[in-house]
């Protein structure tokens, strides 16, 4: 099956990689699918056992390191020789399409922090990769249940992750509000759907503002030709794409900016940054399925699009774009129902939260945090949510300083009841304001790629 969501990731974040012989498990066959959906055969991962063994930090070989299989999905345990009774659950990052199941080298990018301070940690490569959320959401609960038993039962239980994984925890806390004590999503997934239906806007305004055409799926040749010529009929001069624009190319840039998180510091610098290859194009091949599930999961039909700071219908290229757009709408079922991999955050959190987003990430944008703002307000939780700013162009560009401060932050606020300051998220004049990001960044040289200096 050709999708959209499943390829795009895969241009940037994956490296080539080759499976090893395992064994797989058993899947429900036709007749067990719904009558009202396609059938879509299971994919069958295998999982790459050579990954698992993991080097000690030095200073503490003398850690309880364990690594095995559960339940098709691989496993990592870390237990410090001075364990402070709790532990910190790891949720990686999105890897594909690919059938290996693996781990990096180093999965969690605060470990010796964690071991410094007499924390466990866990972490599974998930019995699933693509983008099932839901899959990972139970892999991980069901890592937690084998360390109580194999290791004991901790006072308390943290979630954190990245990208993808970002979302995980986020679904996590939702889904099992008695299990984890404490949140830390960083860079994450947090409007769920709204992540891939901003692929659809850059994708469908950049075809026409930059065609004066637009349509859903593109065509088999939208890379690199297609590209090729939207980048043409944007840019203000031959091969000035992106520094120099023509007004549609400028509305497209104001487009992004508003799509993406709103008028804010290290916009600029990430336009160029992202724009520079066709990365942002990629993100709008194939045909808008997610995971395993059939079925368009994009929609744009409500969306008005702004090309200025002004709102409502306010320029000639505006009214136009938002007349002649493509509009695309879901499939029944591709967006709800239990087994969706991609699962709605509800903002109904009960346990407090701390997160993390880079103002210049256009893969897993800034709005990312403002959905989020606005889903945990409607549900009157913002006594449970801390969010910061980071400035840098990276998708996950925090530097260790950051993670740990970060993860110091929500500990003392979980056990200590001091909640850790964050930056205005839901406020837009305090996001455009110059000096926004700038309260949690670290400012050192070289921590952070591109950042948009700090008056």
């Amino acid at each position: 099956m050709k999708t959209g969501i499943r390829v795009l990731a895969a241009v940037a974040m994956l490296a080539t990689v080759s499976s090893v012989a395992g064994t797989a498990s058993a899947h429900p066959g036709p007749e067990d699918h719904p009558p009202d959906e396609p059938y879509v055969p299971p994919i069958e991962y295998v999982l790459d056992e050579t990954t698992l063994p993991f080097e000690p930090v030095p200073g503490f070989e003398d850690s309880d390191r364990r690594w095995g299989e559960l339940k098709g999905a691989g496993y990592r345990i870390e237990v410090p020789a001075d364990w402070n009774g709790e532990l910190v659950m790891w949720a990686h990052g999105f890897r594909g399409t690919d059938t290996r199941l693996y781990f990096n080298p180093e999965e969690v990018p605060f470990r010796q922090w964690l071991l410094e301070n007499g924390y466990a940690w866990g972490a599974s490569t998930y019995s699933k990769n693509d983008y099932n959320v839901g899959t990972a959401v139970k892999d991980t609960r069901r890592l937690v249940r084998l360390f109580n038993r194999k290791v004991g039962h901790p006072e308390r239980t943290y979630i954190a992750g990245a990208s993808m994984g970002g979302h995980i925890t986020a679904a996590s806390i939702e889904r099992y509000p008695k299990l984890y004590d404490g949140a830390m999503p960083v860079c994450g997934v947090l409007g769920d759907y709204e992540l891939f239906d901003y692929f659809l806007d850059f994708n469908a305004a950049a075809q026409q503002l930059g065609l004066g055409t637009s349509q859903f799926p593109v065509a088999d040749d939208y890379l690199p030709t297609g590209a090729a010529a939207i980048k043409a009929g944007l840019e203000g001069a031959p091969g000035a794409w992106p520094f120099i624009l023509n007004e549609n190319g400028e509305a497209l840039k104001q487009l992004t900016e508003n799509r993406s998180g709103g008028d804010r510091p290290n916009f600029d610098e990430a336009w160029a940054f992202w724009n520079s290859s066709d990365f942002l194009f990629s993100l709008g091949l194939g045909d808008g399925s997610l995971a395993e599930k059939p079925g368009v999961a994009v929609k744009n039909t409500d969306v008005f699009y702004e090309t200025d700071l002004i709102a409502g219908p306010s320029n000639d290229i505006e009214i136009a774009l938002n007349e002649d757009i493509v509009r695309v709408k879901p499939d029944k079922g591709a967006r709800r129902g239990k087994n969706v991999p991609s699962p709605r955050l509800s903002g109904d959190i009960h346990v407090p939260v701390l997160t993390m987003h880079n103002l210049g990430d256009l893969f897993v944008p800034f709005n990312m945090e403002t959905e989020y703002y606005g889903a945990v307000a409607k549900q009157g939780h913002l006594d449970n949510l801390v969010q910061r700013a980071i400035r840098g162009v990276n998708h996950c560009g925090f530097t260790t300083a950051e993670y740990e401060a970060g993860f110091a932050d929500l500990v003392n606020w979980v056990e200590n009841g001091v909640k850790p300051a964050g930056d205005d998220i839901g406020d837009p004049a305090a996001v455009a304001a110059p000096d926004f990001g700038c309260t949690f960044t670290d400012q050192t040289p070289g921590g952070h790629l591109f950042p948009a200096p700090c008056p």
